[in-house]
């Protein structure tokens, strides 16, 4: 008895979208008669997807990607200096740190930032790492950080974008929330085109996929109706990308 109700219950839909489609093409095609139009053709076909396929494989060389990234990066107001290694880099967020007067610093639970040793650089500086305490109430304390410490895990040249992915250690408020954004660039992780980051993920299907994947191509920018542009509503109003190598 369940089956054959289930049966009927779906011929019943089936016969109601019939006569609904019915009514649509009716109701299209009077219209189109009082406008002395013909109905609606199907739609052309799309026998391409996704871009052309010069693009997917352009490429720059690695010197001209560091450059490129660059320009592009500090056109919309962001900051990018290259060093050696993580000691330089280190030495660099110390600096930065001493001159803008940080007090309080959040980094993402990442083994590449803990050995910079910000501890140690900035013995007058308390230094947080997201999440060691499931706890506390981070999102809170990133918002009264001074600094946000993150490490890229990818770029694109051609847009001049960071892409950061947020998990459990690596949370989204580390790199939205402080004041100013310090952004560790592995230079091996900048690529020339937006879409060699997303075509991986996409591959990966979605049980694979990050929390989030957050593009930084800048600072905070917001702007009104009459064209006003604040800096830092939506986020870090500075931010330097650190190229490393």
């Amino acid at each position: 008895m369940a089956d054959q109700t289930a049966q009927t219950h779906e011929q019943w839909l089936e016969e109601m979208d019939r006569k609904a489609r019915e009514k649509q093409q009716s109701f299209i095609a009077n219209i189109a008669g009082r406008l002395g139009r013909e109905t609606a053709k199907p739609p052309a076909g799309h026998p391409y997807k996704g871009a052309p396929s010069f693009w997917q494989g352009f490429e720059w060389p690695m010197e001209e990607r560091i450059e490129r990234f660059s320009a592009n990066f500090r056109s919309a107001g962001g900051h990018v200096v290259r060093v050696p290694d993580l000691a330089a880099a280190s030495a660099f967020i110390a600096e930065k740190a001493k001159e803008m007067s940080a007090h309080y610093i959040v980094r993402q639970q990442e083994d590449a930032l803990e050995a910079l040793g910000l501890e140690e650089a900035l013995p007058g500086c308390d230094v947080s790492v997201w999440n060691d305490d499931p706890g506390k109430p981070w999102k809170a304390l990133a918002a009264q950080a001074d600094f946000g410490v993150v490490l890229a895990d990818h770029a694109a040249a051609y847009t001049g974008s960071l892409a950061v992915l947020s998990d459990k250690d690596k949370g989204r408020s580390v790199s939205l929330l402080p004041t100013v954004l310090m952004a560790l660039l592995p230079v091996d992780r900048l690529v020339t085109r937006l879409g060699e980051i997303l075509m991986p993920l996409d591959a990966d299907g979605r049980e694979k996929l990050p929390a989030g994947v957050h593009f930084i191509s800048g600072p905070s920018r917001s702007a009104d109706i009459e064209n006003d542009l604040t800096i830092g509503v939506h986020g870090p109003g500075v931010v330097y990308v650190i190229v490393i190598g």
